[in-house]
């Protein structure tokens, strides 16, 4: 009877173990073998713009502009102050004089400064918004610029990788041939020189696309997997987005940043004094030992008299800023213009130039397949053959790159439109 509840409790805990062994097991093969997603343009821009010091201050300055909305509908344009005053003879001759005042000091708002407050705390909430947008498209500028010389990289890596393939075929095939005595030891030199120089460019590619995703590491801290070859997904076409001049986060940033100018402006020439206080107390005296206590209230009126120079010279400062504000706009507005211009006929171009590639890469892939044949047949000599393959690869990394220059153009549109990575 023992024998068997042993044996029972040393069947379960084996059964126990197995089943925690397989576990981990399965979960140590998921974490080896699952493959990370590959990164796409949106999420190198979302990591890339998440860490930039824009992003990171955006809502403590939102909080800010907040926190000035309401101090422009408060009541006082500063909070009121206590104010404790004491008087006696102890120190001199000791009579029993004593003097206690209690005040109240509250500034009051100029004439027009409380609207034009309000004004210029919106107009600082919208520039925040729209730095902010601004900001992200610059980000979104170095983004794509390291994005898509990744994706020329990879072409160029990939192409080096194949040429390197097909002229190690063509070196085994005359190798072979020259022990048979079909062809001499100087073919088969010429067509290990064309593996070695294949070699040689695979480096330099390889040494550009390392250099290429570190660019995008330290941009988005994170860069795609040294092994990742897939293809590069082209950006929408922007279409009629192109006649949305107006939406474009700079020129929103210039017009908000213009607006906060003139707001301040507006400001400073109605803030041409310090505040006035008033000030409510309440006194309570005594003239000497034995007599009784008087109190007394004042309402009184502080006006500072004008600012002067210090005036002067924060409006000026102000209107400045509005008058470049406005200057800087009409020129942004005149180089954007350009810049969509050019793009747009930068796209026109690199679809054209890619029918032109693909067709002489047609031709190119059939010509050697047509070589291939006779120089197999022996009716081609080597360094023909050599030299269609060069032809063949050459047409097929142009054709490769050109479909990656009209993907970078179209992006390169969108962002001359103020449009972000998609």
């Amino acid at each position: 009877m023992h024998r068997r509840i042993r044996t029972t409790a040393w069947l379960r805990r084996a059964a126990v173990a197995a089943a925690w062994i397989t576990c981990a097991w399965t979960a140590q093969a998921q974490t080896t073998t699952a493959p990370e997603a590959p990164l796409n343009l949106r999420q190198v821009f979302d990591a890339a713009w998440a860490r930039q010091p824009e992003a990171l201050a955006l809502q403590a300055r939102r909080e800010a502009a907040r926190a000035r909305q309401k101090a422009a509908q408060a009541w006082t344009p500063e909070p009121a102050a206590l104010e404790l005053s004491n008087k006696t003879d102890r120190l001199n001759r000791n009579q029993g004089a004593r003097e206690l005042e209690v005040g109240v000091a509250v500034p009051l708002w100029l004439p027009g400064e409380r609207s034009k407050s309000a004004a210029l705390a919106d107009a600082e909430e919208a520039a925040i918004e729209s730095r902010a947008s601004a900001a992200q498209l610059r980000v979104a500028a170095a983004v794509r610029d390291a994005w898509w010389q990744w994706q020329r990289a990879r072409i160029e890596a990939e192409s080096a990788r194949d040429q390197l393939d097909n002229t190690r075929r063509i070196a085994a095939d005359v190798a072979r041939r020259t022990r048979a005595g079909d062809l001499a030891r100087a073919d088969q030199h010429q067509a290990e020189g064309a593996v070695a120089a294949a070699e040689s460019g695979l480096a330099q590619a390889e040494a550009a696309l390392a250099a290429a995703r570190q660019q995008l590491r330290a941009l988005a801290g994170r860069a795609p997997a040294a092994t990742e070859t897939a293809g590069a997904a082209i950006e929408p076409d922007p279409g009629t987005a192109s006649a949305e001049t107006d939406a474009h986060p700079v020129l929103q940033e210039l017009r908000d940043r213009a607006a906060v100018a003139e707001g301040s402006a507006a400001l400073a020439a109605a803030q041409s004094r310090a505040n006035p206080e008033l000030m409510l107390a309440t006194t309570r005296d005594r003239g000497a030992f034995g007599e009784s206590s008087q109190q007394t209230l004042t309402l009184g009126l502080r006006i500072p008299f004008g600012g002067g120079p210090r005036h002067d010279a924060r409006s000026a400062s102000a209107r400045a800023e509005a008058t470049e504000a406005q200057a800087q706009l009409a020129l942004e507005r005149e180089r954007l213009g350009a810049e969509r211009e050019t793009a747009r006929v930068r796209v026109d171009a690199s679809r054209t130039q890619l029918a032109a590639a693909e067709r002489r890469a047609t031709l190119a892939r059939e010509s050697r397949g047509f070589f291939d044949k006779s120089f197999r047949l022996g009716e081609t000599d080597l360094p023909t053959r050599l030299r269609i393959e060069a032809e063949a690869a050459e047409a097929e990394r142009q054709a490769a790159r050109t479909r990656i220059e009209l993907a970078a153009a179209i992006s390169a549109w969108r962002q001359a439109l103020g449009l972000l990575p998609q």
